[in-house]
C-alpha cells in the first residue's frame, strides 16, 4: 500500500462535514472552538480552482485562492492548516492532481466527493456519478496518492444494491475495498444511495458493514442520531420567525439619525410579506408624486468582501438606509424605500395594510378620448401592471419602468 509522506490522523475524530455554502472559512474555525478534530471546506469544482490565484491576504492574515473576476473561492487561515482538509469535485485525474497541488501547503488533506447527487456535479460526471465507473475512481485516486503529499480521501454513498431488511452489500463492500487498494488515508460513507435524500432513513448497518470490512478509518456521515434535536431546534425557530412576521414595522425598529444626517433601520423586503403587485419602491415612488416631490434617487453600493449590497434612497434632501446588506441591488433597494416610508409613518404595500392609491401618470395620447369617463379614473393595482406591459410593447415609456 502507498502511504503518503504526510499524514493525518482520522481515528476517532469529530469531524465537520463539507456543506454547500456552510463550510467556510469562519464556519470551520468556529467548529474547531466547539470540539472539531477536523474540519472539511464545501465541495469546490476542479474548473474553478484552477482558475484561482493563490493569494497572500495580510489584511485578513489569510491565504485567499482567488478567481479572475476577483471572488474568493476558497480561504483558509495558520489556525486550521493541520486540521482542514480541501475537498473537490472532479471527474478528471490530472486536474483533481493540479488542485491538489494548487492547494496543499496550505491544507491538512486532500477529499473527493463521489456522493453528491446534485445535478451540478452528476451532469459533469462528478460527485455521485463516479460510482458507476469504478474505473474512474481508481485512477483519480491512485494519481492523488502518488502525486501529492497530503493524505487523500474520498466520500461515496451506498450503491444501489443495498436492501436494509436483507443487507446485500455486494456492490458497495466491492467498490469500498478496490479504493482502499489505491492507498488512500479513510474513507466517508454517507448511509444513503444517491436516489435518496434527507427524509430517508440512514443506514447505519450500511456503514458499520463497510467499517467491518476495511482496515482504514471509516467516516460516517449522516449518522449522529440528532433528529429529535433537529426536530425541536426547528420548532422553536418557526415559532421565534412567526412571532417576529406578526409584529408591526413600528415595533421592529424606531428610525434613528446618525451623524451622517441618514436615517437608518435595520430592514430587509421579504416579498412574501407584501401585496403581489405593490412594492415599497412604487409606494414610495407614488407618494413622491402626490407630493409634487422629485424622484426618488438610489445609490446602490456592492461589498467586495462578500458581494452584497446596499442602497440609500434620497427624498426630498433626506437620505435613508436599512443597515443590513442584501444579495440583490433591487433588494437593498426595496429595503432603503421601506425606511424611507416607515420613517414618515406611509404604507409600504405590506399584506393586510391599507393599500396607498396608486394612479398612472396622466398621459393622454393623441387619440384619446377626454371625454370618457373612463380616462380619469384611477387604475387598480392589477390593471397598472397589465397595462405596463401594453405601455412596454408599443414601445412608449412606462410610468412604472424601474420599479
Amino acid at each position: 500500500m502507498i502511504v503518503n509522506s504526510l499524514s493525518l490522523c482520522y481515528h476517532n475524530k469529530l469531524i465537520l462535514a463539507p456543506m454547500v455554502r456552510v463550510g467556510t472559512l469562519p464556519m470551520r474555525l468556529l467548529a474547531l472552538d466547539y470540539g472539531a478534530d477536523i474540519v472539511y471546506c464545501e465541495e469546490l469544482i476542479d474548473l474553478k480552482m484552477l482558475q484561482c490565484k493563490r493569494v497572500v491576504n495580510e489584511a485578513l492574515s489569510t491565504v485567499d485562492f482567488v478567481a479572475p473576476d476577483n471572488r474568493v473561492v476558497f480561504r483558509t487561515c495558520e489556525r486550521e492548516q493541520s486540521r482542514v482538509v480541501f475537498q473537490m469535485g472532479t471527474s478528471d485525474a490530472e486536474r483533481a492532481l493540479a488542485v491538489a497541488r494548487l492547494v496543499e501547503n496550505d491544507v491538512a488533506g486532500i477529499d473527493v466527493n463521489m456522493g453528491c447527487p446534485k445535478e451540478y456535479s452528476t451532469k459533469g460526471g462528478m460527485g455521485a456519478a463516479l460510482l458507476s465507473d469504478p474505473d474512474k475512481i481508481e485512477k483519480i485516486l491512485s494519481t492523488l496518492v502518488k502525486g501529492t503529499q497530503r493524505p487523500v480521501t474520498c466520500k461515496i454513498r451506498v450503491l444501489p444494491s443495498v436492501k436494509i431488511s436483507h443487507l446485500k452489500l455486494e456492490d458497495t463492500l466491492s467498490l469500498v475495498k478496490r479504493i482502499e487498494r489505491t492507498g488512500i488515508a479513510a474513507i466517508a460513507v454517507h448511509g444513503r444511495k444517491r436516489e435518496e435524500r434527507p427524509q430517508h432513513p440512514v443506514s447505519c448497518e450500511a456503514i458499520k458493514a463497510v467499517a467491518e470490512t476495511l482496515s482504514i478509518p471509516v467516516i460516517a456521515n449522516e449518522a449522529f442520531g440528532l433528529g429529535a434535536f433537529y426536530e425541536e431546534t426547528t420548532r422553536e425557530l418557526d415559532a421565534r420567525r412567526a412571532k417576529l412576521l406578526a409584529r408591526s414595522p413600528e415595533e421592529v425598529e424606531e428610525p434613528a439619525e446618525d451623524t451622517s444626517g441618514i436615517i437608518k433601520m435595520a430592514v430587509k423586503f421579504d416579498r412574501r410579506a407584501y401585496s403581489p403587485q405593490i412594492t415599497p419602491k412604487m409606494c414610495l415612488l407614488e407618494w413622491c408624486r402626490r407630493e409634487k416631490l422629485a424622484q426618488p434617487v438610489y445609490e446602490t453600493v456592492q461589498r467586495s468582501l462578500d458581494r452584497l449590497f446596499c442602497s440609500v434612497v434620497t427624498v426630498a434632501e433626506q437620505k435613508y438606509q436599512s443597515t443590513l446588506w442584501d444579495k440583490s441591488k433591487k433588494l437593498a433597494e426595496q429595503a432603503a424605500a421601506i425606511v424611507c416610508l416607515r420613517s414618515q409613518g406611509l404604507p409600504e404595500g405590506r399584506l393586510g395594510e391599507e393599500g396607498p392609491s396608486l394612479h398612472k401618470r396622466k398621459r393622454e395620447a393623441p387619440d384619446q378620448d377626454t371625454g370618457d369617463p373612463r380616462a380619469q379614473e384611477p387604475a387598480m393595482p392589477g390593471e397598472l401592471c397589465k397595462k405596463r406591459f401594453l405601455a412596454l410593447a408599443s414601445g412608449k415609456e412606462s410610468p412604472l419602468e424601474g420599479w
